[in-house]
C-alpha cells in the first residue's frame, strides 16, 4: 500500500476508532463496570470483528444486500433493538444486585455486535469503496483490515480505561447509577439516524 493510500486510511480509521459510538460507548460503560482486564476479550471482538466484518463487506456482501434489500432492513432493525436493550441494561446496572448478575461482554458477542452496529458499517463501506484502490483491490483490502485492526484497538482501550478511571471516582451507588445512565442515553442517542430512518419509513 503506498502512502497516497496509506495516509488518508489511517486518519480514517483514527477518526472512526477514537470518536463516540455503540463500541465506544458500550467500552466504556464495561470498564466502569468490571476494569479493563475483564472488558479485554469484549475489546479483542470488537477489533478483530470490525476488521473481519471489512473483509466480509469489501468482498461482497454488498452485493446480496443490494439484491435483497430487505435482507439488511431486517439485520439493522434487529440490531437497533439489541442496542436499546443493551442500554436499558446498562442504565439498569446501577443497582447493586443487577451489578452481581451482569457480566462482561464476551469475545464473540464484540464481534457480533459489528454486524448490528451502524457507525461499523459507515465504516466498512467507506473503506471498501474510497480507500481501496481497485488495482490489487483484496490485497488492499486485507491490508486496511489489518490497519483497523492494530488501530482499533488503542482507541478502544482508551474508552475502556476512561470508564475504568471515572468509576474510581464514583462514591456512591447513586453516583454509579447516574453514569451508567448517561452512558446509555449516549448510546441510544448514538442510534439516531437509524431512529429517524424508521421514522421516514413509517411515514413515507
Amino acid at each position: 500500500m503506498n502512502a497516497t493510500v496509506f495516509y488518508p486510511l489511517l486518519m480514517f480509521t483514527v477518526v472512526y476508532s477514537i470518536t463516540p459510538g455503540p463500541n465506544n460507548l458500550l467500552l466504556a460503560a464495561s470498564g466502569a463496570a468490571f476494569g479493563y482486564r475483564r472488558s479485554l476479550p469484549h475489546m479483542l471482538g470488537v477489533s478483530i470483528g470490525s476488521a473481519l466484518m471489512l473483509w466480509v463487506v469489501g468482498c461482497g456482501l454488498c452485493t446480496a444486500f443490494d439484491r435483497v434489500p430487505q435482507l439488511h432492513m431486517a439485520l439493522k432493525y434487529l440490531g437497533g433493538a439489541y442496542m436499546v436493550w443493551l442500554a436499558w441494561d446498562i442504565a439498569r446496572s446501577g443497582h447493586a444486585g443487577h451489578r452481581e448478575a451482569r457480566r462482561p461482554l464476551r469475545f464473540w458477542q464484540g464481534m457480533a455486535l459489528q454486524w448490528i452496529n451502524p457507525k461499523t458499517w459507515v465504516m466498512a463501506v467507506g473503506i471498501a469503496a474510497t480507500y481501496t484502490p481497485r488495482d490489487g483491490y483484496h490485497a488492499h483490502l486485507l491490508q486496511a483490515g489489518l490497519l483497523l485492526a492494530l488501530v482499533s484497538f488503542p482507541s478502544i482501550s482508551f474508552w475502556t480505561l476512561f470508564g475504568q478511571c471515572v468509576a474510581c471516582t464514583l462514591r456512591s451507588p447513586a453516583a454509579v447509577q447516574r453514569f451508567n445512565r448517561w452512558m446509555a442515553c449516549l448510546l441510544l442517542l448514538s442510534l439516531y439516524p437509524l431512529g429517524v430512518e424508521v421514522w421516514q419509513g413509517a411515514y413515507a
